[in-house]
C-alpha cells in the first residue's frame, strides 16, 4: 500500500497540473470507486462540476483537492490506485474508475485502481481538534511527521501511552499518520527496536528517536519518488520510485544485515510480514 513518500509524490505532482483549473466534467466509470459518496455517482459528478481548485493538501495517506466552496475532492489511493495526469485524448486505462477534465488546458486527471480497494468523495471542510481544516473523514487522522505544524511532543505521549506492540502503534493511523509496513521497518532498523517492544516500555528519548529515524527515511523516499516494489505505484507520469534500492530492512530476509552483518529475518505480523535483525533488534536487549 502506498504511504506517506508515495502519497505525496502523487499530491505534488498533481498540484503542477491542476490548481487554478475549473473542473468541467467528471466521469465516474465504476461506482465503487465513489462508494463512500452518499448520493453516488450522480452527486459525486454534481458537487465537483463548475468547481475551481484552490489548492492541494495531504494528511498521513490522505490526499485532498481544495475547491472553492470550502469542500474537498478526498483521494485514498488503497492497495493499488494511481491518480494520473494524461493528455486529454488519450486512451484510457483498462482500470480506469474516475476521470476529470477542466475547462483549462489540455490534460485529464484519472483515478485508476485495478483492486477497487481505493476511493474519492467529496466532503466539507471542517476543522480537526487543533483548528486544522482537514476534510471531515480525515478528522481522525493524526497529523504526520512531514506536516510544518506537526506536534511532535503530542505524537510522543501518545505513543508512550500505548501498551501494545510499538509497530502496531506506528500503524494505527490514529497516534501517528502516514507510516506503513515498509517505513516503521525502517524506522525500527534506524532506531534498533524490535518491533513487538510495547510500546510503553519504551523511554521517551527511543520514542523521540525513533519518531527522527522515521521522518528521515520518509524524506529520503520523497527525494527518489517513494518506493515501487511493482507497476501498482507510479507517480501521475507513470513513473515508478526508487527508494527501495535503499531500504535496510523491508524485503530483505536473509540478506546480511547492513549495520552487523547478522542475516536479516522474516516474521508473521497483522497477516503480512516484519522485517528485522535478530542481533540489533533483539526484543530483551532494547536500550
Amino acid at each position: 500500500m502506498p504511504e506517506l513518500p508515495e502519497v505525496e509524490v502523487v499530491r505534488q505532482g498533481i498540484h503542477e497540473y491542476v490548481v487554478g483549473k475549473t473542473i468541467s466534467k467528471i466521469t465516474v466509470h465504476h461506482p465503487r470507486a465513489v462508494r463512500r459518496q452518499t448520493g453516488g455517482a450522480r452527486e459525486f459528478a454534481a458537487r465537483l462540476k463548475n468547481r475551481t481548485v484552490v489548492d492541494t493538501k495531504r494528511r498521513g495517506k490522505f490526499m485532498w483537492l481544495v475547491l472553492d466552496n470550502d469542500e474537498a475532492l478526498v483521494t485514498h489511493l488503497g492497495m493499488s490506485g494511481q491518480v494520473l495526469i494524461q493528455p486529454i485524448d488519450s486512451q484510457p486505462e483498462k482500470h480506469l474508475r474516475v476521470r476529470a477534465t477542466f475547462t483549462e488546458g489540455e490534460y485529464a486527471m484519472h483515478f485508476v485502481d485495478q483492486r477497487t480497494f481505493g476511493w474519492m468523495t467529496v466532503e466539507d471542510i471542517t476543522q480537526d481538534e487543533n483548528k486544522i481544516s482537514v476534510p471531515e473523514c480525515a478528522v481522525h487522522i493524526a497529523q504526520d511527521p512531514l506536516d510544518p505544524l506537526w506536534n511532535r511532543q503530542r505524537s510522543i505521549e501518545l505513543i508512550a501511552a500505548k501498551q501494545t506492540q510499538i509497530k502496531r502503534v506506528l500503524l494505527d493511523q490514529t497516534a501517528i499518520s502516514g507510516i506503513g509496513n515498509i517505513y516503521a521497518d525502517e524506522a525500527l532498523w534506524l532506531a534498533k527496536i524490535h518491533w513487538g517492544s510495547p510500546a510503553n516500555t519504551l523511554s521517551v528519548s527511543q520514542i523521540d528517536d525513533l519518531l527522527s529515524q522515521a521522518t528521515n527515511v520518509m524524506q529520503e523516499a520523497l527525494a527518489v519518488g517513494g518506493t515501487s516494489f511493482d507497476a501498482l505505484y507510479v507517480n501521475v507520469n507513470g513513473e515508478s520510485g526508487y527508494f527501495s534500492r535503499d531500504l535496510n530492512a523491508y524485503g530483505r530476509e536473509g540478506e546480511p544485515c547492513n549495520r552487523c552483518g547478522t542475516p536479516m529475518v522474516r516474521e508473521h505480523f497483522m497477516n503480512r510480514s516484519s522485517f528485522r535483525c535478530p542481533t540489533c533488534q533483539n526484543l530483551s536487549t532494547d536500550s
